[in-house]
């Protein structure tokens, strides 16, 4: 019996704003889909933390035993600077004040979007397609919407008609925006707008004489509006209706309801059942702007190399800080809150590591059973990492108990302990070990050995203001020395 029968799990759906029982259109199946990066810039943490998330809910669904198809899109034409219809591609902005072509920007950028989310230890999707390597599917999709009689087309572009698609179906259902509010608190048109009314979107827009990234279609040489390409992408390779969506708070409007609204023009079906959102990551209390010099990047944080924070970082403490609140709340990054992160990090590691020491009893003191229970319930309520973190903690405290000889507990237990623990640390909510978080972690090793050799022979030679001056100078550092009838041995604090 595969777990996914045992613990049946609950998803926040956002679309109807409730809890819903999770059931696949396939029975042991998952078909899932995300909004990936739009490479024209280093990736930023907050795209970081979106990844992440869905990286656990991929990682938390193979654990339960389904197979997963994952679809994570690359961004690589189509994006305006504004997110609607106007301004300039962002890529070939880019490309132009650098002087080089769109693809060297897109594939410089998409070499650092994956560099990032490796040392994140984020998994790779099952598929990862390109916008402009999906061209003439969307050309196709435009082509039926146009004939099913939402959209038009006016000199070279192709827009949307919100107002005929709502007439049949309901556009601002996601978000709970009705269409008639909207328009009655938007401005009219200008004389130079080419959309029938403001909120029409492009589904294909004409490339200007500058233009660089165009292609050929019916209606002229131009490229493809930002929100068909994940229509076309998500519906190509996981079915014209599929199980999951996700992305950021920030693309429920109008990106994903533009998605919606495409799908059910082209298709005459809901491609979603179930949409999930992640929120917004700040730092120090305020939302990220690199205009008011509060931003930081993955890169910044792993070196130090930053003004905002007082040390460097590992991946892996950061992604344990990250998996510390829900998906769904707004987190706010902090020197502080990384300092806590990474201490609770380095105890969680030292407990693990404790677990092939310890001894066996006759008995247990800790309810082994009921503990597994609870992280499965925890995952299983809309994947809530921060109450799963809160039991691992439980089995820290008695981990340690059971290596202090306080408490005791049976051979059975210990390897149910062990194996739940390791799969929900390592496996599901996917924070590497401390060994393999830190690239020098075997030059520390041997520096701190070195230390710890230098120490025990000043205690032999009575030099004891030497020994003391290296153990408290490793404690400022961080590092605890535990004299035990072993010897010496070290923890990271």
């Amino acid at each position: 019996m595969q777990l996914y029968t045992k613990y049946p799990l609950k998803i926040h759906n956002s679309l109807g704003g409730k809890k819903e029982e999770f059931k696949p259109i396939k029975e042991g199946y998952v078909g899932m889909y995300v909004c990936g990066p739009t490479v024209y810039s280093n990736v930023h943490l907050g795209n970081c933390r979106t990844f992440m998330s869905f990286d656990m809910m991929f990682r938390y669904f193979k654990h339960l035993g389904y197979k997963v198809r994952y679809v994570r899109n690359i961004t690589d034409v189509g994006h305006l600077e504004n997110d609607s219809d106007d301004g300039e591609d962002k890529i070939a902005k880019k490309a132009k004040l650098e002087q080089i072509e769109p693809m060297e920007v897109v594939q410089r950028y998409t070499v650092d979007f994956h560099n990032i989310i490796e040392k994140f230890n984020i998994l790779p999707p099952s598929i990862e397609p390109t916008a402009t390597g999906h061209i003439v599917e969307q050309i196709e999709i435009i082509k039926q919407i146009i004939e099913k009689g939402f959209a038009y087309v006016t000199n070279g572009s192709v827009y949307f008609d919100v107002q005929k698609f709502n007439e049949k179906y309901e556009y601002g259902k996601l978000s709970g925006r009705r269409l008639e509010d909207m328009m009655a608190n938007t401005r009219e048109l200008t004389a130079q707008s080419e959309k029938r009314n403001p909120h029409d979107f492009a589904l294909w827009k004409k490339a200007g004489d500058q233009h660089i990234m165009r292609w050929p279609s019916p209606w002229g040489d131009g490229f493809p509006g930002w929100h068909i390409e994940c229509t076309v992408m998500s519906t190509k390779y996981l079915g014209k209706t599929f199980d999951i969506h996700g992305g950021g708070m920030d693309l429920k409007f109008p990106h994903h309801e533009c998605e919606i609204a495409q799908a059910e023009a082209g298709y005459g079906k809901a491609p979603v059942n179930y949409w999930i959102h992640t929120n917004m990551l700040t730092l120090n209390g305020k939302k990220m702007s690199k205009s008011i010099g509060n931003n930081v990047f993955p890169h910044e944080i792993f070196s130090g190399a930053n003004e905002l924070l007082s040390k460097a970082y590992a991946p892996a403490v950061v992604r344990f800080f990250m998996m510390q609140a829900h998906y769904s709340s707004i987190l706010d990054l902090s020197d502080d809150a990384l300092q806590a992160s990474e201490k609770g990090y380095y105890r969680l590691m030292d407990a693990m590591s404790a677990l092939e020491k310890l001894e066996t009893g006759p008995e247990s003191d800790f309810d082994v059973q009921v503990w597994r229970q609870n992280c499965y319930d925890a995952m299983s309520d809309d994947f809530n990492t921060p109450i799963l973190i809160a039991h691992l903690f439980d089995a820290v405290k008695h981990i340690n108990q059971i290596k202090e000889g306080n408490e005791t507990i049976t051979v059975s237990d210990l390897i149910v302990l062990t194996n739940t623990i390791e799969a929900f640390v390592f496996d599901v909510l996917g924070i590497a070990h401390a060994s393999q978080s830190k690239e020098d972690s075997n030059d520390l090793d041997g520096v701190l050995n070195l230390l710890i050799k230098l120490r025990n022979e000043a205690r032999e030679n009575k030099d004891f203001e030497t020994s003391d001056k290296i153990r408290d100078e490793l404690i400022s550092l961080g590092i605890q020395l535990k004299d035990g009838k072993d010897g010496t041995t070290f923890s990271l604090k």
